[in-house]
């Protein structure tokens, strides 16, 4: 019983996560084709609040996932690929930590085009995470 109430917290946990990971590169095509002054400084005010509430969120989804792998013995192959790909994810997290910054700071070389495809690499991640979880194919 405690395992189904551990895996639905951190079922629960990822996919909140996932809700950032999907709209903060969405900010930032937004704030690309924003001029200054415009709505710019209403959207780094979002992107900085929801950065900021996506760092509990996936430190809680690690938090149930170690819970699982290490307290219920979940194994295999499919599970280091998983693990891999959360670590692109932290990484791809502190890369828009970076990214908002620059955009804090009037830095942004970007164009929104470039942020749009940026915006797809959680999707493919994502899944990409779902096949390995319920197929388990190694």
């Amino acid at each position: 019983m405690g395992y189904l109430y551990i895996k639905a917290f951190h079922i629960f946990f990822v996919t909140s996560w996932f809700a950032g990971l999907f709209y903060l590169p969405r900010l930032f095509v937004n704030l690309a084709m924003a001029k200054p002054g415009d709505e710019s400084q209403r959207l780094l005010e979002m992107a900085r609040k929801l950065y900021r509430f996506m760092m509990p969120l996936s430190l809680m989804s690690i938090v149930f996932g170690l819970w699982l792998w290490l307290g219920y013995g979940i194994a295999g192959g499919w599970l280091h690929a998983k693990l891999a790909l959360v670590m692109l994810l932290l990484g791809f997290q502190y890369y828009c930590g970076r990214i908002y910054r620059d955009f804090e700071a009037g830095r942004n070389q970007r164009s929104h085009v470039w942020y749009r495809v940026f915006n797809e690499i959680p999707t493919f991640i994502l899944l990409a995470i779902v096949i390995l979880v319920v197929v388990k194919p190694f």
